[in-house]
């Protein structure tokens, strides 16, 4: 079973606590693809507004070591990890 970090988006703020901790260099901080926004709610919208509507991606999700780091560490508790079924 492989896990992979997923970013709830319109609970991100873009406070890089996750790029801080994360030992495989996964995460990357930057402004919300509009494909992404369109799919949150209104609040989620409004919250994304609030923040220039940056946001954390795991760009480099491949080398995430399953530790969990950015679990914990993100204060809005925006990022969980997810088993992926494929690689």
């Amino acid at each position: 079973m492989t896990m992979r970090p997923v970013i709830d988006h319109g609970r991100c703020e873009a406070k890089q606590a996750c790029v801080a901790v994360c030992p495989s260099d996964v995460f990357e901080v930057r402004r919300l693809d509009q494909a992404d926004f369109e799919q949150l709610s209104v609040l989620g919208k409004l919250r994304a507004s609030a923040h220039r509507r940056m946001t954390a991606y795991p760009v480099r999700a491949g080398q995430c070591l399953e530790c969990g780091k950015c679990v914990t560490a993100c204060p809005e508790g925006a990022i969980t990890l997810a088993e992926v079924t494929s690689q």
